[in-house]
């Protein structure tokens, strides 16, 4: 597991991780004006392009009397991204925590108060929805099959400068941040992330990472402050994937379950590998729940998941990723390498929390 020294959530939080929201002075964001095709360079003109695709879906959002954040006014802001023509926006978590006024703001110049539908703290996504029809609803791509190196797009209101556009690449998948790094701002780790060079900065958690075709790939959350930190243009997103699975969740029900194994994961190393004789990738169990659903199934410490259900498992944030397409309840074959052997499971989820 990748630890950092300090992280910052992408709203207006304290020193320690900065989630997306606002602070008066954010820094770091490069606001790419539009420019006629003849005078842009191509890479310049991609962003425009993907910008002006993916721009008018991403609102501010204005939250007042949060509870238990840094806003040391109560108030502070965030972003959205507009998830159906009906009303419906995903943000953070973090961003409408304890919120008793949550208002957004759209790029046509207009306003309109929310309400918040639901939030899941264990992914940091919330729902918030406005009494408005015909809403300019983003495409969500998928957030899994990325390729390190390809273009990325960032859209918020980073402290407040609503539609900022930064740009950048993939710079790493499967990231996880510790729950520690968030303040105890998320009830387990932050896990499955993207991380990317894009300027991510106060204000901007709850905005669109787009891809090259504009569509979303994730939600940006949280950065590395360069100042606490000597990091440079490191921030964090989470997978569309884990945004829609969630969203449909609280949109239906208002909350969202989470299921779980039962084990301690990280990531195979190479030395880990010809210590355990297995498998050259995966994801390591490196301690198994006593009492647990994959002590129940038979999994032990040592074992190498490769496969969860049809899905290759290449590494811990693989196997999580693929765990958000079940629920708990469900049973799931799991396949491990332990002492150089392939071994199957069936394995009954539990729900996290329960």
């Amino acid at each position: 597991m990748r630890r950092f020294a300090s992280l910052v959530v992408a709203a207006t939080l304290g020193a320690a991780l900065v989630l997306g929201y606002g602070s008066l002075f954010g820094g770091g964001s490069e606001v790419v004006e539009p420019r006629s095709a003849s005078a842009a360079p191509a890479g310049e003109e991609l962003v425009a392009r993907v910008a002006a695709e993916i721009e008018p879906s991403v609102v501010q959002v204005n939250v007042s009397g949060a509870q238990g954040t840094a806003f040391g006014s109560g108030q502070g802001v965030g972003s959205g991204i507009i998830y159906r023509e009906d009303g419906y926006i995903v943000t953070n978590n973090h961003v409408v925590e304890g919120a008793s006024q949550v208002s957004v703001a759209f790029t046509d110049g207009t306003t309109e108060e929310g309400e918040v539908v639901g939030t899941d703290p264990a992914t940091d996504v919330a729902v918030i929805r406005v009494d408005r029809d015909g809403l300019p609803a983003a495409s969500f791509g998928d957030g899994r099959n990325l390729t390190v190196g390809q273009t990325a797009v960032a859209v918020g209101s980073p402290s407040g400068f609503q539609s900022t556009v930064t740009s950048g690449v993939v710079s790493g998948v499967g990231r996880e941040v510790p729950a520690a790094l968030t303040g105890g701002r998320q009830e387990s780790a932050l896990v499955d992330l993207i991380q990317t060079d894009a300027a991510i900065s106060p204000g901007s958690s709850g905005g669109a990472l787009a891809d090259r075709s504009g569509e979303v790939i994730g939600m940006n959350v949280a950065y590395l402050p360069p100042g606490q930190t000597g990091a440079e243009s490191i921030g964090f997103a989470i997978p569309s994937d884990t945004v829609v699975s969630v969203a449909e969740q609280l949109i239906e029900t208002g909350e969202a379950t989470q299921p779980y194994l039962g084990v301690t994961l990280s990531d195979l190393s190479p030395e880990t590998a010809r210590r355990f004789d297995s498998a050259e990738s995966g994801a390591l169990v490196a301690e198994v729940e006593p009492g647990g659903p994959a002590e129940y199934a038979g999994l032990r410490s040592g074992d190498v998941v490769t496969v969860l259900g049809s899905e290759e498992v290449r590494n811990s944030g693989d196997l999580l990723s693929v765990l958000r397409h079940y629920r708990p309840g469900d049973t799931v074959e799991v396949t491990v390498v332990r002492d150089g052997g392939e071994r199957t499971f069936d394995l009954a989820l539990g729900e996290r929390g329960a």
